[in-house]
């Protein structure tokens, strides 16, 4: 397959980088847990048609989710519906009944075992041929590419380039372990007999690819849901290296979730101070160096990049100053 990206995407002007610390698992076919999820403080919720859908139950399911992203009250949140892989007989119809009864009300597909940029092709023009054929607004409607399996990962920068839909590249530990032949049962847990971090590569991979393309990098799920201290040191793993946001499928790992991958405070602080005393001390009146020092710390263009994720961080998380840099008197 090797139709191109839509030149409507491409032009559709979208933000496509929203808050996603947490990003909140929902099955599609429970309007139980669908109810509920939208009064839970997540950043995004994914409505989910794959795994947590029983085959018979998938024809349903489309429709009880788009009755719920039409009807519920998701102010706040992205809404992100997962369709089934381009394997299987379903993906073509959870994307129309889905995108058709409820484009408006919908900010993502996310695809889930993506082996290559083809697959993320066939998503962007089967999207830009129902949003043009119902009216709504051509590239609205991003992308989320799951990399599961060893295929993936391998063609991952690819994938990153494959549409101006895409939004985020997102880590699916459980079949890509599977796929690899680890020695192990406990999704996002160590292998037993490796000293090191079995994940660090596969995590670093996708973080490179996703930032090479502007796009976020999201972690996948901690499946013992209970254990809130071991998705918090497997969260810090993933926030450590750069990663925007983690998978959560429990209503207690969404707040650890919020607190991992936001900045603290005094992070946050510091990077504004950075900003704003770069800013003083490029300008004709702070003399126009090219680097200065802030209490004890130089600060230079490099700084203030570092500062602005920092800060976007903050920002985005809704964390207000509580310092402000004043300009030396002499």
């Amino acid at each position: 397959m090797t139709t191109a990206p839509s030149a409507d995407a491409a032009d559709a002007g979208v933000n496509r980088l929203r808050p996603r610390r947490s990003c909140l698992a929902v099955p599609g076919s429970n309007p139980r847990f669908l109810e509920k999820a939208q009064g839970l403080p997540a950043d995004q919720v994914f409505l989910d048609l794959e795994d947590a859908c029983a085959p018979l139950a998938k024809p349903e399911a489309r429709h009880t989710i788009v009755k719920f992203l039409n009807e519920g009250d998701w102010t706040g949140k992205t809404r992100v519906v997962r369709v089934n892989d381009w394997t299987t007989h379903w993906t073509y119809r959870d994307v129309v009944t889905v995108v058709e009864g409820a484009g408006p009300n919908l900010d993502c597909i996310m695809l889930p075992k993506v082996q290559d940029a083809s697959q993320v092709k066939a998503l962007d023009l089967l999207l830009t041929q129902i949003e043009k054929t119902m009216g709504f607004e051509v590239g609205r409607i991003g992308i989320e590419a799951q990399i599961e399996n060893a295929k993936g990962l391998v063609n991952v920068d690819e994938i990153a380039a494959a549409s101006p839909r895409l939004e985020t590249i997102i880590f699916g530990p459980a079949d890509f372990m599977a796929s690899i032949n680890m020695k192990s049962l406990v999704v996002g847990e160590q292998p037993p007999g490796y000293p090191a971090d079995a994940y660090h590569y596969i995590l670093m991979r996708i973080l490179m690819a996703a930032r090479a393309h502007d796009l976020q990098a999201i972690d996948g799920p901690y499946l013992q849901i209970r254990n809130v201290d071991g998705f918090r040191e497997v969260a810090r793993r993933a926030a450590a290296l750069g990663f925007d946001g983690k998978w959560v499928l429990h209503p207690g790992q969404v707040e650890a979730a919020n607190e991992i991958f936001s900045p603290s405070q005094e992070d946050y602080d510091h990077a504004e101070l950075i900003l704003d005393a770069y800013e003083y001390f490029t300008s004709e009146a702070g003399g126009k160096k090219g680097s200065a020092m802030l209490g004890d710390e130089m600060i230079d263009e490099a700084s203030r990049k570092m500062a602005l994720v920092i800060a976007g961080k903050g920002r985005a998380a809704g964390l207000k100053r509580t310092s402000k840099f004043e300009p030396p008197t002499d």
